[in-house]
């Protein structure tokens, strides 16, 4: 075989060679590199997060009951008070000096009654008197009109004996008058002490109210005013009408404020992590005890039902959780800004994929693209056709190509998403990239994205 057939056989050879790669090579080049993760069961759970401050359950504003100058104040913000421990005092010149006069006037009214009663006393003696001299008229005028009509004595005598009897039947009547009388003075004088010490208990109530108890067992968090201040009654959240603040800090609330579209997710009782920016790395326990069906304006705070605006803007609920008694909750203090981390769904061991690999394609459109290996005439694509799925990977004829599975959904966490139907245990879910993901179809011949692991590999070196 002569040199110059070798050569061209050689060069049959090399052309054959780089059709073969050339063919190689351009089928690669369409194929589309995707990244994916396996649908595996893992522990799934779903959290709202929202921000607020520390609130103790119970607290009160001590408000003036009198008006006038402060002169003691007996605690100072930080202290510990006891149920009924003395807290504050204004002057009490005024009442205490109308207790003192109204205790004379009992006094003097008391000793009243006891004239009227010794009075009533004499008279009641003096009625009986009056009842055994007209018994013994009675019996004289007896014996008189007897002799007197046995003729042995004379009418002069008779009459003077019936005059005795009447005078005296007279001033019988008389004493009993005047004991009535004085019986009626007796009752009189004591109506007048009733009045007179339900007057002092007034007076009493009056000079109570110059001092302030605490009303429970509290911690004092606020003192605005100063002993020799003036202090008003009645003014509600005016300067000078609020003494301090007591707050019962046995039990302590986290009030916080919930975006309006994680609000139908938090239900009573569910546990809480709580957080405090003043304590960082200390969490606290807790659970919810308040939801509130009142929306309120992100900007203001206030209630839709009392808004006079129309605008349309962001909303909160208002989200109460008592938190459980822990080590540490003795550091806390009213108005200290928190986070708190409730977690609204916990499901063990359950069947999960990341949530970026959910999109919204056509079914019947992409089962025909699958079919025809993602070469299709353009179909039409309403909004209402539109089915939440994710791609899976299947082989076809040794090749890699997506395919649309349509999914239902149950609790998201916070970057996987439960499975309910359409994908099983070990199914390889398309994830990414994210443009890719984005115009992706079922059909399209795939390989797994090997950059991503590159880079991550290379950070690590």
């Amino acid at each position: 075989m002569s040199s110059k057939k070798i050569v061209l056989i050689v060069l049959g050879f090399l052309l054959l060679g780089g059709i073969v790669a050339g063919t190689i090579i351009y089928s690669h080049s369409n194929v589309t590199a995707v990244t994916t993760t396996k649908a595996a069961p893992s522990d799934l759970v779903a959290t709202v997060s929202g921000t607020g401050q520390i609130k103790p359950k119970t607290y009160v504003n001590v408000g003036a009951t009198a008006f006038g100058r402060i002169t003691h104040l007996y605690v100072k913000e930080g202290d510990h008070v006891k149920a009924g421990q003395l807290v504050a005092a204004v002057e009490s010149a005024q009442p205490a000096s109308a207790v003192e006069a109204q205790e004379a006037t009992i006094a003097s009214s008391k000793t009243d009654v006891d004239g009227y009663i010794a009075a009533e006393r004499t008279a009641r003696a003096n009625v009986d008197q009056a009842k055994a001299d007209l018994e013994q008229k009675k019996f004289d005028f007896g014996r008189a009109k007897s002799l007197y009509e046995d003729k042995l004595i004379a009418k002069q005598d008779y009459d003077a004996k019936k005059a005795a009897y009447d005078v005296s039947a007279a001033t019988l009547e008389q004493r009993v008058a005047s004991f009535s009388q004085a019986r009626a003075q007796t009752s009189s004088a004591r109506g007048h002490v009733t009045q007179a010490i339900a007057t002092q208990h007034g007076n009493d109530y009056s000079l109570g109210l110059t001092q302030s108890h605490a009303p429970f067992d509290a911690l004092v968090t606020n003192v605005p005013v100063r002993e020799g201040e003036t202090v008003v009654v009645g003014i509600q959240n005016a300067e000078g009408s609020t003494l301090m603040t007591l707050a019962d800090m046995s039990v302590i609330t986290a009030e916080v404020k919930i975006d309006e579209t994680d609000i139908v997710n938090v239900a009573m009782n569910q546990p809480v992590d709580v957080t405090v920016d003043a304590l960082p790395g200390k969490v606290f326990k807790g659970h919810v005890t308040e939801v509130g069906d009142q929306a309120l304006l992100r900007t203001t705070g206030v209630a839709t039902s009392q808004s006079t605006t129309g605008t349309e803007e962001a909303k909160d609920f208002k989200v109460v959780v008592t938190l459980d008694q822990a080590t540490g909750t003795d550091e806390l203090r009213p108005g200290l800004s928190c986070t708190a981390k409730i977690t609204t769904a916990h499901k063990p061991n359950t069947l999960t994929i990341p949530i970026q690999s959910l999109v919204q394609r056509d079914d019947a459109v992409e089962q025909a693209l699958f079919k025809n290996h993602g070469q299709t005439s353009a179909t039409a694509v309403t909004k209402n056709n539109l089915t939440q799925g994710v791609y899976i990977l299947v082989q076809d004829n040794g090749r890699l190509r997506t395919k649309f599975v349509p999914v239902t959904t149950g609790v998201t966490g916070a970057t996987d998403i439960e499975v309910l139907t359409g994908v099983k245990n070990g199914d390889e879910v398309v994830t990414g990239r994210y443009k890719v993901l984005r115009t992706l179809k079922s059909g399209v011949a795939v390989k797994h994205d090997t950059s991503i692991q590159t880079a991550t590999d290379d950070t690590s070196s």
